[in-house]
């Protein structure tokens, strides 16, 4: 799990470099003794050794130029406990430790000696501190805009509980030689007292102590020109009698402590990253050697949690210290105890125990370091003191993969997605391998989906580093989505986790630097605090928009939602898609995605865009209007930007390309192998209630009917797993002939389309079913609109016989012609009630008489 880079080798880097030199001058060539005494700001490691002639030699290596420099000797051998060189390597402060020799036995020797040394050239010597108690040097390194500066700072920490600081002025003469000016008086403040321990932060120029008596633990944040603070401070529920003596963190490697490397006590460290995160990581006294208990301060969280690991007793025997070792990888912390086990907490995602690892028996191991090392100054190196060396300790990725198999717990595996998607997940292998893992391991898990982790965690990513105020406001797991977590995930067999809340802690001073780390931490502990007292848990959820999505799939619109709203839903859909379509633009590769209009999924997008805004105001109101819409349409952006990632990928790993679209040809293994993980996914966004890119259901249906038979295929219908959208019809309709099984799909699959799609697309299939049922919805439509056309025609104050405005005239040619032979014969009727003009009466009597006589046979006889 844990990878050793090496950075620093002192047998290799050092010792070599000085015989191979030491050869070449034809001296004495002896090495003897070196020892690792401190590691700078800048990366650079004093040394020191002992030559041929007994003298002790002071050195520096420079990791960027890999050489080696000698900086001081001392003519006879000394105990050097601790070494500090400033910035300009002008001035060497030194703490040697003295032991009395025989022949000293009745002379007053102080047992500690700290000088202050010009090595730019080597000149004078001045006497510090001369005192019965262990002391610590440490120079400034400020980030100053000065070329060149002459004064430094140097702080003295000492065993009695006290820190002070020399500032050290100098003068250049000669042009190159640099002296301090009056030495006999420089000038020094109390920077700190009465405290037991002290850690020191090289990189970010910060001191840390714990108080004495009121257990508080304390932060002085030094600045350039003499300039330093107290900025913070926290108290902290130690047990009692924490440290037995004075307890120096990451100042430098005393190896001639004869208290035995400080072990006794508990051990204390604090790590911080520049995102606004603090852990302070102590241990318990060790009452019982069962078992091992440690605590875990998330500052930036408000709360703390305390482990107890119950030991292996067959393990026991090779282990003769029992506290665990605090070092930082990342945003993880490390708890390690030798032969036991190895416990990587993720300091951002803390809510529960399977967001972290715990491993125990051979997976518990840190490569070659075995038991003698300590953490190294910079907080995130680990130093092997027997051997030398130094490590850079970093999370394995080709080792993540081994923790993913089915025979692993459910909680490792996912921490190990979550470490590999938000922890690693900008590396673009680790990406792809994860993605192959979810494609190639066929069933999910029962207390996770692994795509709904993937979709999740990768948006928590991408959106954490865009702005991390929305750290404890969007989702990042599934798990949280479930009504009831499972036991799985919620316990560690043979560890006992105790969670507790943390008292606020007091900021002070003013900050100089608003957008540094303080400013940032401050501002997430009182977001913390804000939102815990507005809602225990306001991370956005999706299930608070079930029954609003589940409106919108049915495609039922609510009878209080306005024209204005469905607008408003309409704009939020066409960002999204503008924003998605300008990153994909020229490298599209999986067809119909984006291509087409799904209006199911458009008002997906719209109304999610527009539920996310609510909780990002709601909580954040302070974002402002413009910045929150941007963070809203990008998160719903690179949500479906995510998903045709993943579809991409399976494209090009089975090279599969437009020819999927093809009906008429039999599905290919690699088409069933992405049918299969194209319908996860729609399970797991269903899941979840989040869209899909419009296209999807389209693509999904076309490798549907290709790898499974009809009948099952119209069960996914049936069951609401496939959709029959437009696009896809549509292309059944014209790619497939009219053979009978053919024909049997396509009548099943219009039964079942609702009436305005199937009105829409009955047209493309060439049948004479399907003409027949056009001719009859056209008229059955036309002769609807009839009586309407006529009412309006009257309203209109046109009549029946005006040809240009009559309604008789439909566009259906056999209906028309019907109409016209009607209307001609109509014409040609008389009408007998119509009054006729010019006609003679007594012309009619007579005719009509006439024929009466002739109908009744009587004309001969008159």
């Amino acid at each position: 799990m844990i990878q050793l880079n090496g950075t620093f080798d002192l047998q290799q880097d050092v010792i070599y470099s000085i015989l191979k030199k030491e050869e070449t001058t034809r001296a004495t060539t002896e090495v003897s003794d070196p020892r690792i005494l401190n590691v700078e700001r800048d990366g650079g490691v004093l040394y020191c050794w002992r030559g041929a002639t007994g003298t002790t030699r002071i050195g520096k290596y420079d990791p960027h130029s890999k050489h080696n420099k000698l900086l001081y000797t001392f003519d006879k051998q000394v105990y050097v406990s601790s070494c500090s060189l400033n910035k300009e390597e002008t001035l060497l402060a030194v703490s040697l430790t003295q032991k009395h020799r025989q022949e000293e036995l009745l002379r007053p020797v102080s047992k500690c000696l700290t000088l202050l040394i010009e090595i730019n050239p080597i000149n004078n010597t001045k006497v510090l501190k001369a005192v019965d108690c262990r002391v610590r040097v440490q120079f400034l390194h400020p980030d100053s805009v000065q070329s060149s500066v002459l004064e430094s700072h140097l702080l003295l920490i000492a065993e009695d509980g006290y820190v002070d600081q020399f500032h050290i002025m100098l003068a250049r003469h000669e042009g190159y030689r640099v002296v301090v000016v009056n030495p006999d008086r420089l000038a020094k403040d109390r920077v700190a007292e009465d405290f037991s321990w002290v850690q020191w932060d090289s990189q970010n120029q910060r001191l840390y102590f714990l108080s004495s008596r009121e257990r508080n633990m304390e932060c002085v944040q030094f600045y350039p020109q003499r300039n330093y603070e107290t900025v913070f401070e926290l108290p902290l529920e130690l047990p009692s009698n924490p440290f037995s003596s004075m307890s120096f963190v990451h100042l430098g490697f005393d190896h001639y402590n004869e208290d035995g490397r400080e072990e006794k006590g508990i051990s204390l460290v604090v790590f911080t990253d520049q995102t606004g995160s603090m852990c302070v990581c102590y241990s318990h006294p060790v009452y019982s050697r069962k078992e091992v208990r440690y605590t875990i301060a998330f500052v930036h969280k408000g709360c703390s949690k305390t482990f107890t690991v119950a030991l292996d007793q067959e393990a026991l025997c090779s282990s003769t210290n029992l506290q665990p070792l605090f070092f930082q990888t990342g945003y993880y912390v490390v708890v390690f105890l030798a032969g036991h086990f190895l416990h990587l907490l993720n300091t951002r995602q803390q809510d529960l125990l399977c967001f972290s690892f715990f491993l125990s028996g051979s997976d518990a191991c840190l490569g070659e370091v075995g038991g003698s090392y300590v953490v190294g100054t910079q907080g995130a190196s680990l130093l092997e003191l027997q051997s030398g060396r130094m490590y850079t300790p970093t999370i394995s990725s080709a080792h993540l993969m081994d923790f993913l198999p089915a025979e692993r717990p459910e909680a490792q595996r996912l921490a190990t997605l979550q470490c590999m998607l938000v922890y690693k997940g900008a590396e673009p292998e680790v990406d792809r391998q994860v993605i192959d893992w979810i494609s190639g391991d066929v069933l999910s898990f029962d207390s996770f989906d692994q795509i709904q982790e993937f979709i999740l965690a990768s948006l928590y990513r991408i959106t954490h580093q865009h702005s991390l105020c929305l750290d404890m406001l969007l989702p990042y797991s599934s798990v949280f989505q479930k009504k009831e977590l499972p036991v799985a995930l919620t316990m560690i067999p043979g560890v006992k986790c105790t969670p507790a809340l943390l008292p606020q802690p007091l900021f002070k001073g003013k900050f100089r630097n608003r957008q540094g780390f303080w400013a940032e931490l401050q501002c997430v502990c009182e977001r913390v605090k804000t939102l815990e007292t507005l809602e225990p848990n306001p991370r956005f959820r999706t299930a608070h928009i079930q029954e609003e999505w589940s409106r919108v799939q049915a495609g039922v619109s609510s009878e209080k939602r306005k024209a204005s709203h469905q607008r408003h839903l309409e704009e939020n859909t066409k960002k999204v898609l503008s924003m998605v379509d300008t990153w994909r633009l020229d490298t599209r590769v999986v067809p119909l995605l984006f291509q087409e209009e799904d209006p199911q999924q458009k008002g997906l997008i719209g109304t999610m865009v527009d539920k996310l805004r609510e909780h990002l105001n709601r909580h954040l109101p302070q974002l402002g209007k413009k910045r929150t819409d941007a963070l809203v349409v990008n998160y719903v952006a690179k949500l479906l930007e995510l998903i045709h990632h993943m579809l991409e990928l399976l494209w090009h790993k089975y090279n599969l390309g437009i020819q999927v679209l093809c009906i008429k040809q039999q599905s290919s293994p690699e088409e069933w192998s992405v049918f299969h993980v194209m319908l996860r996914i729609l399970e797991a966004t269903k899941g979840l209630g989040l869209p899909l890119p419009p296209g999807y259901n389209s693509l999904l249906s076309v490798l549907g009917l290709k790898c499974v038979c009809r009948h099952s295929f119209l069960q996914f219908v049936d069951h609401s797993l496939l959709q029959l959208t437009e696009t896809f019809v549509s292309r059944l309709m014209k790619d497939l002939d009219n053979s009978d099984e053919n024909e049997a799909l396509k009548f099943s699959i219009l039964k079942r389309l609702p009436e305005p799609m199937l009105e829409r697309v009955c047209h493309l299939w060439d049948h004479p079913v399907s003409s027949a049922c056009i001719s009859r919805n056209y008229v059955s439509q036309k002769l609807q609109n009839l009586q309407t056309q006529r009412n309006l025609d009257k309203i209109m104050g046109f009549g029946l016989e005006d040809p240009e405005h009559s309604s008789l005239w439909p566009d259906f040619l056999p209906l028309s012609y019907l109409t016209k032979v009607l209307s001609d014969l109509e014409k040609k009727a008389l009408n007998p009630f119509e009054e006729q003009e010019n006609v003679d009466a007594r012309f009619v009597e007579e005719t009509a008489l006439k024929q009466t006589l002739i109908e009744l046979r009587l004309e001969d006889k008159t």
